[in-house]
């Protein structure tokens, strides 16, 4: 598979990525657990069918530490018991945020509500940041078909 577009040759796409890539790098500053970020990036990742933030986000994830069992299971995060209350939170609003047109009323109040429980402000901010990017990410992989398979741990990172 090709790619319909080269982002990052292209001057223009390059310009505007190398932003939304300082965005999601200065969130590794937050106080919101890098596990918890991973996690969420995978999962609008596969919402949103984008293989190479799929490819590029196991991969971290996994180099950082997080295990097989969890990283299969996000997909299915409800009927899963490995993850944490926390977790199940962000992995929610990361759902519903991703999937916003899919909801007349956006994020719910229960959602957000549950979230608030397991997180403070500063790691909401964080994780609405979080959840923002990786959806710019994907859409802009998923419009050029960018192929995956190819990522190496620490590549973007």
């Amino acid at each position: 598979m090709e790619a319909r577009l080269n982002i990052m040759a292209n001057p223009v796409a390059a310009k505007a990525m190398k932003h939304i890539i300082a965005a999601h790098k200065a969130l590794s500053d937050s106080t919101l657990p890098a596990a918890t970020r991973e996690l969420v990036m995978l999962r609008a990742s596969q919402i949103n069918g984008c293989a190479g933030c799929i490819d590029m986000h196991t991969k971290e994830a996994a180099a950082a530490g997080e295990t097989a069992v969890r990283l299969n299971l996000v997909a299915a995060w409800r009927e899963a018991t490995v993850f944490t209350d926390a977790e199940r939170a962000a992995l929610e609003l990361a759902e519903e945020g991703t999937r916003i047109a899919d909801a007349a009323g956006g994020v719910s109040d229960e959602v957000w509500a549950n979230a608030a429980k397991h997180y403070d402000e500063d790691q909401l901010a964080a994780l609405v940041a979080q959840i923002a990017i990786i959806n710019a990410f994907n859409r802009g992989n998923v419009m050029t078909q960018q192929p995956a398979g190819d990522y190496q741990v620490g590549q973007v990172h």
